[in-house]
């Protein structure tokens, strides 16, 4: 796929929102890879925004997860479970991914939205076990959560944190912040393996991925001071990228469903 150098400018600036959003959130943002791809920079097979997608979210999570393993947020026994579970199903679900029709899976994917959205106006707090940790006894449980959100990461090409912190919050009772910091291994891998999956049938763009993954790191500068001011706000935030992300959805059922009726 050959792309004009605007659209690469687009993937830029697309990019630069999402490591904004991350910045600012510390998750949810790489929802918004899928649409800015189709519908502003205008990459017209939706296989191609999603494979190239799961690369940059998988690259934007590396780079994430340094500090976390700097800080001691990771508990890499639990998160590597999760992770080897996760990649067999995100192989799994990437390769259904490829077979469905790209218009169908567009609307697949703003249906997914709408959940996540509904998910983000639900703020729960829990505070958690800090020396929880994955045993013999909870090990079918942490595979299993993790199969699961690896078949939804690679299906969609998203990276799942949504999905990811609940489930290794449910399955080992750790705290909230472990399970990011943890969470963030799970997602480098699933994006991987989805772009692998992906790039074997010809649906990565690499110069798209890599001007992506640039702007987002320059946006995840910006998000994360941004952060910091916005400490006594982030409530407020929260509800408004939930109601952001409602629109965006919205707008793909609308652009999509003619498309698929006709």
């Amino acid at each position: 796929m050959t792309l004009e150098p605007l659209q690469y400018g687009l993937g830029a600036l697309s990019g630069s929102l999402v490591g904004l959003t991350l910045g600012l959130f510390g998750g949810g943002g790489s929802i918004l890879a899928v649409p800015l791809m189709v519908y502003l920079v205008g990459v017209t097979n939706p296989h191609v925004a999603i494979g190239t997608s799961a690369f940059a979210v998988s690259a934007n999570a590396f780079t994430n997860l340094l500090p976390h393993a700097r800080q001691g947020n990771i508990k890499w026994r639990c998160a590597g479970i999760y992770s080897v579970a996760g990649v067999i199903g995100a192989f799994a679900g990437s390769t259904i991914g490829k077979a469905v029709d790209g218009h169908k899976l567009l609307i697949l994917f703003a249906l997914l939205m709408l959940v996540i959205a509904a998910l983000m106006f639900r703020k729960r707090g829990h505070d958690g076990d800090p020396g929880a940790a994955c045993t013999r006894e909870n090990a079918p449980k942490v595979i299993g959560y993790g199969g699961l959100t690896g078949i939804f990461s690679g299906f969609f090409g998203i990276g799942g944190g949504f999905l990811i912190v609940p489930g290794l919050v449910a399955s080992t009772g750790m705290p909230i912040l472990f399970a990011i910091g943890s969470s963030l291994v799970a997602v480098a891998a699933f994006g991987l393996t989805t772009a692998v999956n992906y790039a074997w049938s010809g649906y990565v763009d690499w110069i798209l991925a890599f001007v992506f993954i640039a702007g987002g790191f320059a946006g995840g500068v910006v998000g994360a001071r941004l952060a910091r001011h916005l400490a006594g706000q982030k409530g407020h935030l929260h509800i408004a990228f939930a109601a952001l992300v409602s629109v965006v959805a919205l707008y793909m059922l609308w652009r999509s469903l003619p498309a698929l009726m006709g």
